[in-house]
């Protein structure tokens, strides 16, 4: 599965079912959140995604980034957040900017996945 992929069923499951909440994971297993989850047809608002990461956050009682940084967003979703990740998630989304150049790209990656998300939701 694409890392894209991975950030989109830790936050919306594989299915349009309730999703139970699993218990901590290694930094390899994405962290799965209850509730009901938008359809296919139905994309998900940045209200709702915002929505979902709170939960994820809530649950893990830490402060965290995400809304800012792609590093934490992974880190949140318990994806490996390395350059090598970063830079694999850049060209599955397209970023065609220096990869060389991280901060930038980094940037570029959160309001891309944010987008995506919005646009590719369940």
């Amino acid at each position: 599965m694409s890392i894209f992929g991975v950030i989109q069923s830790t936050i919306f499951g594989s299915d349009t079912t309730e999703r139970p909440v699993r218990g901590p994971a290694s930094h390899h297993e994405p962290t799965q959140v209850a509730g009901a989850l938008p359809r296919a047809s139905d994309p998900a608002t940045a209200a709702e995604i915002d929505a979902r990461l709170a939960q994820i956050a809530a649950g893990k009682g830490a402060p965290s980034s995400y809304k800012t940084s792609i590093i934490e967003l992974m880190r949140l979703l318990n994806i490996d957040s390395s350059l090598g990740n970063r830079i694999e998630l850049a060209k599955e989304l397209g970023y065609t900017g220096d990869t060389n150049d991280s901060a930038t790209m980094s940037i570029w990656l959160h309001d891309a996945v944010v987008k995506t998300l919005t646009t590719h939701s369940a």
